[in-house]
């Protein structure tokens, strides 16, 4: 700290140098006020458009949980008190330290080539204050810490950006459990249109087999949806239990199954037996009606004789 007495002289020699420009240029001293208006008034605005919910004091970025080949929202929210601005007058950045993921002015609109059509900011939201960034189809390489700016102009009409939110992605893989029998099929969702390979280990084994790869044609037993991401396993066996996963073309995870392939559980038997009573109707019904033939005859050769 500094001692009172020094701090009282700075004071004292601000103001008789404040009083010296009045007396000898009224000018300047207009013209330096004025100045320090424009500043704290661009400092006033800049603070007004920023949603203070957004951004509290010493908080911690927002975190946000997602899995590969869904949908993120990254929540971004803004004051619309730009004298009656619209959203074709609205300038928005994210930025993912340190490259600009996305931008947008309007209409006009620019992404980075590794989000290449999976990114988007409303223009419609942008009038009501949402300047949400949302990214469709989400891969593990997204996982990480986004900004959101948006920029204005100052007082010497160059631009500056103002911080808005700030939001950590956090990016996992699917895992899911199945259960089949022997003889049916089994449905593996690749989830995105980037996975690329699918290996395969069987259960009680530590040896990871290359099971299909995207570009290969589909055989007796592996069949890919000419549509839908799916990979068909048909006529599962008991060779076919084990751990299936999904990469992608840089070896992440896309998604982990579990599958479980049993013969003596009580849904499985219950299937069959379900399976077994339409053949057993049908047996009785072809029994009945053979019967009804045989008595039929009977008659007939009865009234012959009578």
């Amino acid at each position: 700290m500094y001692p009172t007495n020094y701090t009282l002289k700075i004071s004292t020699n601000c103001s008789i140098y404040l009083y010296l420009m009045w007396c000898f240029s009224p000018c300047v001293f207009v013209i330096y006020f004025l100045f320090r208006l424009f500043i704290l008034l661009q400092c006033f605005l800049a603070g007004c458009l920023v949603d203070d919910s957004a951004l509290p004091s010493g908080a911690l970025p927002l975190s946000i949980m997602s899995t590969v080949g869904s949908q993120a929202v990254l929540p971004c929210s803004w004051k619309s008190s730009q004298a009656g601005a619209g959203p074709s007058d609205c300038h928005v950045q994210w930025v993912s330290t340190p490259v600009t993921v996305f931008e947008r002015h309007g209409e006009d609109r620019w992404q980075a080539e590794e989000y290449r059509g999976r990114l988007e900011v409303p223009q419609e939201k942008l009038g009501s204050g949402d300047c949400s960034l949302i990214i469709n189809d989400v891969q593990i390489e997204d996982t990480g810490r986004y900004e959101s700016f948006v920029v204005v102009d100052d007082a010497r009409s160059k631009k500056v950006r103002v911080p808005v939110q700030s939001v950590k992605l956090i990016v996992t893989d699917n895992k899911s459990w199945d259960s089949r029998h022997p003889g049916e099929d089994f449905v593996l969702e690749l989830r995105t249109r980037r996975s690329f390979t699918v290996v395969f280990q069987r259960r009680n084994s530590s040896e990871w087999l290359d099971l299909w790869e995207r570009g290969d044609k589909n055989s007796e037993r592996l069949e890919k949806h000419p549509l839908l991401e799916q990979l068909t396993v048909k006529k599962l066996m008991s060779s076919d239990e084990g751990t299936y996963k999904v990469l992608d073309e840089n070896g992440y995870a896309v998604s982990t199954v579990q599958l479980s392939v049993t013969e003596n559980s009580p849904t499985f038997r219950a299937r069959q037996q379900q399976e077994k009573v339409p053949k057993d109707d049908a047996a009785k019904s072809s029994c009945s009606a053979l019967l009804i033939i045989c008595v039929c005859v009977l008659s007939f050769q009865t009234l012959g004789f009578h």
